[in-house]
């Protein structure tokens, strides 16, 4: 009870804070311009007007990677498939296999799956990024229903698939899901950490008829509750490209998460070590807590992070970090199923003994949508204002819901909340408009700044469709700087590292890292919203090997890269 009152108090406190008056709403504009960057091919996953199994349902997602270190965010798509396999022979329709798409630099891209060899068909899952050997080009990972994938960047525009050899590739029947490269003991080199959904074998797995299984009166698919949820992985990167599954000996199996989804890595308690996220469906979240030897502990249930505010746990799909109040402290977003709120954690820091989060999604005005089912999600400052804001994208779990009207429908349209200042949101969807009330079948979402203009753009992985590609265009006339890592004595990727930003006297903080929001992959640089600031005073590195940096009177509106043992030179 006096987390929850400290929280709303804080809460009330801002609002009525001496001068505080809300802000405007963003002069931003947002379109899809997916088709015209020719981002064309189709997600196919599972049936589109039934489905027999939950693995027709939970869909895919998507990566930024600069794989030819040009400076343009590329783009790779995980593709799925269906039950009844793709017909072969003259004329058909090739299988859907993953995509790899060239970011040209003029807005447009180009499709290099074939010429790159990262073309494969399946149940894809998860995906993320990271340089995990260390040569200056970024790998990707990629989950499945089925063997693991690891795409080792050759450097020369292609890429080698090692999952097998190097040691994380699963069992075959094995459904993965989430993913995040993670440098969790600090030796300079990316470990992965997986997340697993459920022990799935469809021979014997339960049909909407067999169950039966309904959700509001219709025959649906069956799960994940009455179904064996399956254990996550840690796996620890031994260098010369080979892992070894560590995680009995981190203490992975002996936490209570099951049906894990979203993976974010973010260092929680301010003590630079990177900790674990896991949003779970249908059972209290994951919080592994590093602690620095190796091992770790979940601490959701006692740091207030698994749970809704009254005590429920919820059907967790995406995850997302930010400080989006700027008191130091990294907060989390997670969203849920329909009927449900999506959850605002707040960060109270260790003031009280321990890690403390609080539930703010109603203080916070969160709270007020339940219609919306999310996936993918993020804190894009949107309007680079220096105040993250929140966006999810959403869509319905079952495509028999078109027959509900009491539904928001299969197709769903986003939700962008505003940042008040104040530790508070508003919802500005309509008002924003454009692309963002166009109905789209989400699933993964990745956010990062494809065309090196300084605003966020976001692209979406639906099931049964067409990508999404939200450029966003702003006219705010704020300003801001974009942070691209290079680790010497930490990993390549620079991943772990913890950033802090001074500009007119306000201090912003955030991570480097891998994964986050749904099965995706965001841009790896760290982007900051400036506001009006026309210089940064300060900005801060603090290395996973205990490297500090300092760079001093920064000027604004561009990409700067930032070498590991460089600052103050």
């Amino acid at each position: 009870m006096m987390i929850g009152l400290l929280g709303l108090g804080a809460g009330i406190a801002a609002i009525a804070g001496l001068g505080w008056q809300a802000p405007e709403v963003p002069r931003v504009t947002i379109s899809n311009v997916a088709a015209a960057a020719g981002l064309k091919h189709r997600t196919i996953y599972g049936g589109e007007q039934k489905n027999k199994y939950l693995l027709e349902t939970t869909g895919c997602g998507v990566a930024w990677i600069d794989f030819d270190n040009d400076g343009w965010q590329d783009i790779f798509f995980v593709n799925g498939t269906r039950l009844e396999g793709w017909p072969k022979g003259v004329g058909r329709e090739e299988p859907p296999i993953s995509r790899l798409y060239r970011n040209n630099g003029n807005g447009t891209f180009t499709d290099v799956t074939r010429a790159a060899g990262v073309g494969r068909t399946g149940w894809g899952q998860g995906v993320c990024a990271g340089d995990f050997d260390n040569d200056g080009d970024e790998d990707l990972f990629v989950t499945y229903y089925g063997k693991n994938l690891l795409w080792r960047n050759n450097g020369n525009g292609t890429f080698t698939e090692v999952g097998e050899k190097a040691g994380v590739a699963g069992l075959r029947t094995r459904w993965g899901s989430g993913c995040a490269f993670i440098d969790y003991d600090r030796d300079g080199r990316l470990d992965l950490v997986v997340a697993n959904y459920i022990d799935l074998d469809l021979k014997t797995a339960p049909t909407p008829e067999s169950g039966p299984c309904l959700y509001k009166g219709l025959m649906v698919a069956c799960g994940p509750p009455g179904l064996q949820g399956a254990k996550n992985i840690l796996y620890h990167n031994e260098g010369g490209g080979l892992f070894t599954d560590v995680s009995a000996k981190a203490g992975i199996p002996a936490t209570s998460g099951t049906y894990g989804l979203g993976v974010l890595t973010s260092d929680f308690d301010n003590d630079g070590w990177t900790d674990i996220y896991v949003a779970n469906d249908s059972a209290p979240a994951t919080l592994y807590h590093n602690k620095r030897d190796g091992t770790f502990t979940d601490i959701a249930a006692e740091a207030g992070a698994a749970y809704s505010g009254d005590g429920k746990p919820q059907a967790g799909m995406g995850v997302a970090a930010a400080d989006y109040d700027g008191d130091g402290w990294l907060d989390i977003f997670k969203t849920n199923f329909s009927g449900d709120t999506s959850t605002l954690y707040h960060n109270l820091g260790t003031k009280l003994g321990g890690l403390v989060f609080d539930d703010v999604t109603f203080p916070s005005g969160i709270g007020l949508n339940t219609r919306w089912l999310g996936w993918g999600c993020g804190f894009p400052d949107i309007d680079n204002d220096g105040w993250p804001d929140i966006l999810l994208v959403n869509g319905h779990v079952y495509p028999e819901v078109i027959r509900l009207n009491n539904e928001a429908g299969y197709p769903q349209r986003k939700v962008l909340y505003q940042n008040l200042r104040n530790g508070s949101f508003r919802d500005i969807t309509e008002k924003v408009g454009g692309a963002l009330i166009e109905p789209t079948a989400s699933r993964g979402a990745a956010f990062g700044d494809y065309d090196n203009d300084g605003d966020l753009d976001v692209v979406i992985n639906p099931v049964n469709g067409t990508p999404a590609l939200l450029r966003t265009d702003s006219e705010t006339g704020n300003n801001w700087l974009t942070v691209r890592l290079q680790g010497t004595k930490s990993n390549r990727s620079g991943f772990g590292a913890r950033l802090r930003l001074t500009a007119e006297g306000r201090t912003q903080i955030n991570d480097a890292r891998s994964g986050g929001s749904y099965y995706s992959q965001n841009d790896g640089r760290v982007h900051f919203g400036l506001g009006m600031a026309t210089r940064v005073t300060r900005l801060e590195i603090a290395w996973p090997s205990g490297t500090v940096d300092t760079y001093n009177d920064l000027p604004v509106n561009r990409l700067i890269v930032c070498k590991e043992g460089d600052g103050g030179k």
